[in-house]
Parts: structure tokens; sequence; C-alpha cells
């Protein structure tokens, strides 16, 4: 996406908002990974129920734990790159190939 950005930061972008562009490009991936995730394991949560002793698999606790966690990952593992995305020149990320 490097000629994508260049273009844009060419075109007036701050760095701040391509730092935003890539965060929410991020998080709108991790939302809807966890949300099929969520879906899933209650979907499964019933399965699950004979294999477990003392445990509730549809937790709502341990499931929107579990969310925020994966959702809190994903956030800090795009924060280098948007960081170095907001950084890029204009005038060499559209001179490249």
């Amino acid at each position: 996406r490097t000629r994508e950005i260049g273009v844009r930061m060419a075109v007036g972008a701050t760095r701040r908002d391509v730092l935003w562009l890539v965060l929410r490009d991020a998080c709108r991936l991790s939302a809807l990974g966890v949300g099929m995730g969520l879906v899933l394991a209650l979907g499964l949560a019933h399965a699950l129920r004979s294999i477990l002793f003392g445990v509730n698999p549809a937790d709502p606790l341990a499931l929107l734990g579990m969310a925020a966690a994966l959702t809190l990952a994903v956030v800090a593992a795009s924060v280098l790159p948007a960081r170095g995305a907001s950084r890029t020149d204009p005038l060499e990320a559209l001179r490249r190939p």
C-alpha cells in the first residue's frame, strides 16, 4: 500500500490521517474476526458442554475478556506498521516500481 499512502500524502493527507487509516483497517479486520469467532464459539458451546466439567463454555466474561485481549493484541501489532506508513515520503513512495 506504499503507493496508495504516497498518493494520499501527496494530495494532502497528514501523518495523523495515514496513521488512523492503517489502524482503522486493522481494527475493522479484528472486529470481523472476533465477531465471527464469538459466533462460532457460542455455536460450538453446546458440543463442548460434555467435555468440560464445572466450567460453562458460554461464559460471557471469558468470551468478552478473550475478545478484548485479541483486539488489544491486533492494535498493538498494528501500531508499528502504522507509524512506519505515516512516515512515508510521498516522492519516494511514488518513485517505487
